[in-house]
């Protein structure tokens, strides 16, 4: 299938040219960048010296409708001008937050100007997502923070184990995330050796998107008070949610259930508890000291670094009654990129995995 992809230069495009290289459907015909029109691929992105000579285009709708799939990898508000020129055969995946949401007041609030409308939303191991991507011609990626989250959160909404309008999250993001235009708080200098909080008070504008998402397992009102974090990493998302339980529960009831929801997910892994030591058999009541000193696998971004796996990990806290689940993705791959081209995959019949990997790079 003839492929294009639009604003091509950006993190997530280099990350979408990348995987689609090694994709066994998916032929690149079309390179757009509108602000690199004329220059090679490989002069913006190094990792792709392979394309030799080849160039990015100028953005151009008869060009974007000789491909019989399109991925969008533009800022905000620029896919939605660009939809009305294609034809209507040409499916589109679109990375950007122009078609996520469904509320038209939210999308002001949050991005301003007027809302564009609601496509298919991309996150296929929620609810009935996947048939409906599979029918689908127009999908809109989630955002990289609402993928980690909602994966995070889902089944226990789905159980009904948790107070809906009480999921505090704190998640931390590398700089990629904030995408390649030029700004000073993204210098070296200034993020090397540091953490900061930003979009802080709850205005982040993934939170719409979100609480959305969830309210559809919930069927009511979902709030998420979140606090992202700026991490001196370029790319990479670990999320942290907590949430009041309705009732206690123990960490391995609340395993079970995340393990039944995503059993059957190639790129969700509930991590491992943790074993206790063989000698812990023979040290009597010493056994319990030994089992708190054990500690659980824990969710790295290094670990889905360049895929499209999720790490999960989930704990209760007694003493606050409160479920804890780590998340960790690429904010790239399975918040951008890999996921864009997992849906791409379901879009056209292909086996949802052509192409991609659960397993990351790694250290």
């Amino acid at each position: 299938m003839k492929i294009g992809i639009v604003g091509a230069s950006g993190y997530s495009g280099g990350e979408l040219i990348r995987l689609l290289l090694n994709h066994p459907l998916f032929e690149i015909e079309y390179l757009a960048a509108a602000s690199q029109a004329g220059n090679l691929v490989a002069a913006v992105h190094p990792q792709l010296a392979t394309l030799g000579d080849r160039s990015f285009e100028e953005t151009n709708s008869t060009r974007m409708n000789e491909c019989e799939l399109i991925f969008f990898a533009l800022p905000h508000g620029e896919s939605a001008k660009l939809v009305a020129d294609l034809d209507s055969g040409v499916k589109v995946v679109d990375l950007g937050a122009d078609f996520r949401l469904h509320s038209s007041e939210l999308w002001e609030k949050y991005y301003g100007g007027t809302h564009a409308g609601t496509w298919t939303y991309g996150l296929a191991e929620i609810g009935s997502q996947r048939a409906a991507i599979a029918g689908s011609n127009r999908v809109a990626n989630p955002g990289c923070y609402a993928t980690a989250i909602a994966l995070a959160a889902a089944p226990a909404l789905s159980h009904g184990i948790i107070d809906a309008e009480d999921i505090v999250v704190v998640a931390a993001s590398g700089t990629t995330g904030a995408g390649r235009k030029a700004s000073a708080n993204l210098l070296a200098s200034e993020i090397m050796g540091s953490l900061t909080s930003y979009k802080f008070g709850g205005v982040h504008q993934h939170t719409p998107e979100i609480e959305e998402t969830l309210s559809k397992i919930t069927g009511g009102s979902v709030k998420i008070s979140f606090t992202p974090i700026l991490a001196p990493m370029p790319r990479g998302i670990l999320a942290t949610v907590t949430a009041k339980l309705k009732e206690p529960l123990t960490t391995t009831q609340a395993r079970e259930m995340y393990q039944a929801a995503y059993e059957s997910e190639e790129f969700v892994s509930l991590l491992a508890e943790p074993l206790l030591p063989k000698t812990a058999a023979v040290l009597g009541s010493n056994e319990e000291f030994v089992s708190l000193l054990a500690e659980p696998l824990l969710p790295k971004t290094a670990a889905v670094l360049g895929s499209n796996g999720v790490q999960l990990q989930v704990a209760v806290d007694a003493h606050t009654n409160r479920l804890i689940v780590s998340a960790a993705i690429d904010n790239l791959g399975k918040g951008a990129a890999s996921q864009a081209i997992q849906n791409a995959n379901l879009m056209v019949g292909a086996a949802e995995n052509s192409g991609l990997t659960s397993v990351g790079v790694g250290a």
